[in-house]
């Protein structure tokens, strides 16, 4: 049977794509972006992580351990990735839940009725499902049967990607993506090598591949932009300019929106319950006036000023 590792599903999501959707997480993600804000999807295979205000110290998880992989420190638990064996012995004889797998294995029929159980909320507010990451495209023939089946439904789909993949494995999935939601998030390529373990040759090459596809009609997706806007990293003038002058220059005119999507830490209670430390932690938010001068820098570049949202928080 078809299965696939799933991270999580947030229902009633509104920033995955239009309307409400539910936004399947895939584990697996070939990129190692600083600013990752989904940490637990990186490694192909998941393991088991620990949450500190569940746990009542009860040290049953310590006994349970064939590999003595949890040994307790001054803030409570921390597991040795080098030696956790991911067997689940924790996780059967923690009481409260403290002890939990990453992720889980979903057969497509199973997988296929969880997102479908929302389908009347789809239908009244133009949503549908969204398949995320990790990079979800590491798993693209699980993705392409999942697609497939939610189309026969009437469900639309949202492909959520950092564009790192095989083209191959986007012809795949693309005939039954209605939505493309594509990462650019530096031009540069050495600073891309840099922020995020990458280069970037790959997804600008495949970017404007599927740029060309759809507008010779091989694909009937709406092509949509995403750019991290990462104070430090990819939150420049320069860069911002710089995408859009590719967006502009080399996309083929395809391009429906370009959400410039502003840093937010909500995600350093996941670097916490890994053991690992963030290296943007300390990072602020950014506020109003700097995301309009990074939109004024964006559409600098040639890209049609109504194609360019900024979303999320900002700080006042």
């Amino acid at each position: 049977m078809e299965t696939a590792s799933v991270f999580d599903i947030y229902r009633g999501t509104t920033h995955d794509g239009p309307g409400l959707r539910s936004t399947v997480f895939f584990q697996s993600c070939p990129l190692s972006c600083r600013w990752c804000h989904n940490p637990e999807g990186i490694t192909a295979a998941p393991g088991v992580w620990w949450e500190a205000r569940s746990c009542i110290g009860c040290m049953l998880c310590q006994d349970a351990c064939p590999v003595s992989a949890n040994p307790a420190g001054e803030t409570g638990i921390h597991i040795d990735r080098e030696r956790c064996i991911r067997c689940g012995s924790c996780v059967d004889a923690c009481p409260t839940g403290a002890m939990s797998f990453i992720a889980r294995e979903w057969s497509l029929p199973a997988l296929l009725d969880e997102v479908l159980r929302d389908q009347a909320f789809y239908q009244k507010t133009g949503g549908g499902v969204t398949a995320s990451g990790g990079e979800c495209m590491v798993q693209h023939a699980f993705v392409a049967r999942f697609f497939q089946e939610l189309k026969a439904q009437g469900v639309n789909t949202a492909l959520d990607t950092s564009g790192f993949a095989a083209f191959s494995a986007f012809e795949e999935v693309l005939p039954y993506v209605d939505y493309v939601l594509y990462d650019l998030k530096l031009l540069d390529a050495s600073a891309h090598r840099q922020f995020t373990g990458q280069d970037n040759s790959f997804i600008l090459e495949n970017a404007r591949k599927i740029a060309s596809a759809v507008k010779e009609e091989r694909f009937r997706a709406e092509l949509w932009i995403r750019t991290p806007l990462i104070p430090g990293a990819t939150a420049t003038a320069e860069n911002l300019a710089a995408i859009g002058d590719f967006i502009a220059g080399q996309m083929e005119g395809q391009v429906r929106r370009w959400e410039l999507c502003a840093f937010n830490n909500s995600c350093i209670t996941k670097y916490q319950r890994l053991g690992l430390p963030w290296a943007c932690q300390d990072v602020p938010l950014l506020r109003k006036e700097e995301t309009e001068a990074l939109r004024k820098a964006a559409v600098s570049g040639g890209v049609d000023n109504e194609l360019v949202f900024v979303t999320g928080l900002l700080r006042e």
